[in-house]
């Protein structure tokens, strides 16, 4: 049995419903949530300034929290830097976020996927090795939403249904205009807005996400070696939520009313190296 955490890192509130997902199955588990805002967006950085960032970051986690397991659920961190983390700390198993494209691919009867992420994400290499390896005969359509991420991360918990809708729409239909009948939410921030995809898509247009999948990843590491890595049983969940930030005030209870959704009391996380 193994006592350390789970350590989750997003850009800010993105990996929020991952998380919340695989506490929900794994209630024994400890976990500690960093949403990185000093740092965001994620998506405008270059792969090398968002590697040492990312690397400075699991410096001061690993010797402060000691995590068994690190997940990235953020699909720009992955595809951008996980191969260089996985070697700078060959000790600590890592899960990634990548755009669903796999099961899109399969799900496409017109054989047009959308992707739907970062600037970065979607021009990284990595998205069309992923669209080559499984859909050779699909068209990616790809279309960066910087702004939307923007609206998930700063508006979300105020917006109303009519707005989330309004937000959504645009994109849907640049899609819908190109043929797409498979639509990847290729940034976990998009899972906030879930419902309203899926609704105002209707049903010629599915939508994809990769929820299920890094939790079932993620349990499959911990089972590994006759579950060497599970925490024992216990009655109350443990863990805290993190924010690389100095707010205070107004901006602290934003963040306070984020960790509570998780059910994990809030702390400002202080990077040790820079």
């Amino acid at each position: 049995m193994d006592r350390r955490p789970i350590l989750f890192i997003d850009s800010g509130i993105g990996g929020i419903p991952y998380c919340s997902n695989f506490r929900e199955r794994n209630p024994a588990e400890t976990v500690v949530y960093l949403a990185d805002h000093l740092h965001f967006p994620y998506g405008k950085r270059s792969r090398e300034e968002l590697t040492a960032i990312l690397g400075a970051l699991l410096e001061s986690l690993t010797g402060e929290y000691d995590p068994k397991i690190s997940v990235m659920v953020c699909n720009t961190a992955s595809v951008s830097a996980l191969a260089e983390l996985r070697e700078r700390f060959p000790s600590l198993p890592f899960v990634g976020t990548v755009p669903a494209i796999k099961p899109a691919v399969e799900g496409s009867a017109r054989r047009v996927v959308g992707v739907l992420g970062t600037e970065r994400t979607i021009d990284d290499p990595y998205i069309a090795a992923l669209a080559g390896r499984y859909g050779s005969d699909c068209s990616i359509v790809k279309i960066a939403a910087p702004e939307l991420v923007d609206f998930v991360e700063n508006r979300i918990a105020d917006a109303g249904a009519e707005e989330k809708r309004q937000v959504v729409s645009p994109f849907l239909e640049r899609f819908r205009e190109a043929g797409v009948d498979a639509l990847v939410l290729g940034c976990t921030h998009f899972l906030f807005l879930l419902e309203e995809f899926r609704r105002e898509a209707g049903p010629g247009m599915k939508v994809y996400d990769s929820v299920e999948g890094i939790t079932k990843r993620v349990e499959s590491l911990l089972d590994k070696n006759d579950a060497a890595l599970r925490a024992p049983e216990r009655k109350s969940a443990e863990g805290v939520f993190l924010v690389s930030c100095g707010e205070t005030g107004a901006a602290g209870e934003r963040w306070r009313n984020f960790a509570a959704v998780l059910g994990l009391p809030f702390s400002v996380f202080r990077i040790v190296h820079e």
